[in-house]
């Protein structure tokens, strides 16, 4: 274990733009009971950091102030009543905060062994987009195979992880994106239609060429979650992720009666560790193989140094990225 006591951070100076993201130096913390501090190889960006940085999603009490959800590199310390975890092990996890500095101690029943074969930075880009996914699309909505999946934003960090999994899993994957170089990576990763949203209407696409959709993963919102329910199957399950477009719409829902539509969404969070837990479980043993039969990959964008958190989440908001931005300590 090191012996250095302070290291390098990014702090928000106050709520805003990209600009109050500042280099810092903060004390290196220490791993508590059933944590690991991992020395930080790399961190992956992630809307929900986009968000508390402009002072609309506050971090939980007792987790750090720091941005960073996911984190990769080798386990420094071993926190008090830790099994499994050794000093000098490769690790990526789900952290609470504190991601975006050179040290960050994290739930050791959030953290997964880096899959063979992939550097740190292309595990940072695994845990909050695959805690997501798999809490929210298969052990809520509960996605199975032979049911069509309607993916939106398929390019995207969500997007990309979504239609791996579902096709990993025996899902009929419809992806919608644009423009073209967008549209080919969800094509790709195994999307069996893709849709450029800008030359059809995704509606009539699932209606006419597969019956409706059976699960819906939104990260639009806007005018996108009435279209939803039309582009449903019965008893569709919807689940909301993002509001791209604005969360706050007129709508009629007596098809969400009619249909016996399931809508439903969650922030990942907020949710008890416990849950976290149950789902890093979930994840070691049905997804974290995957990796090494060649059935999943990673898509990472571009890696920045951490002190250029600033020009990250500038290229995040752009929303011309595909797959994860990562930063690099």
């Amino acid at each position: 274990m090191s012996t250095a006591t302070m290291m390098s951070c990014i702090e928000i100076s106050e709520p805003g733009g990209p600009e109050v993201l500042k280099p810092a130096e903060r004390p290196i913390p220490a791993a508590g009971p059933g944590e690991l501090l991992i020395a930080v190889a790399a961190a992956g960006i992630n809307g929900p950091d986009l968000m508390q940085r402009r002072g609309l999603y506050p971090a939980p009490k007792g987790a750090s102030d720091l941005l960073g959800l996911e984190v990769a590199g080798t386990v420094s310390a071993v926190g008090r009543d830790v099994e499994g975890w050794f000093e000098g092990d490769a690790v990526c996890g789900l952290a609470n905060g504190g991601g975006y500095a050179e040290f960050c101690a994290v739930d050791a029943a959030h953290c997964l062994p880096i899959p063979a074969g992939l550097s740190a930075v292309e595990a940072a880009s695994l845990p909050e987009t695959y805690f997501t996914i798999w809490s929210n699309i298969f052990m809520t909505a509960g996605l199975s195979a032979g049911e069509v999946y309607l993916v939106h934003g398929g390019a995207g960090g969500l997007g990309t992880t979504s239609i791996q999994l579902a096709k990993a899993f025996g899902a009929t994957v419809v992806a919608t994106d644009s423009p073209a170089d967008r549209a080919a990576i969800c094509a790709d990763l195994g999307a069996d239609r893709v849709i450029d949203y800008n030359d059809e209407d995704f509606v009539d696409v699932v209606r006419d060429e597969f019956g409706g959709a059976q699960v819906i993963l939104d990260i639009v919102g806007g005018s996108n979650i009435a279209r939803n329910i039309k582009a449903a199957r019965h008893d569709c399950r919807i689940v909301q992720l993002a509001f791209a477009l604005g969360s706050k719409v007129e709508i009629n829902l007596m098809p969400v009666m009619l249909k016996r539509l399931v809508y439903t969404g969650s922030t990942l969070r907020s949710r008890p560790d416990s849950y976290k837990s149950q789902v890093g479980a979930a994840l070691l043993e049905k997804v974290w193989p995957l990796f090494a039969e060649g059935k999943l990959k990673t898509v990472v964008d571009r890696t920045l140094p951490l002190h250029e958190a600033e020009q990250a989440h500038r290229l995040m908001e752009s929303a011309g990225h595909k797959g994860k931005i990562v930063l690099e300590t």
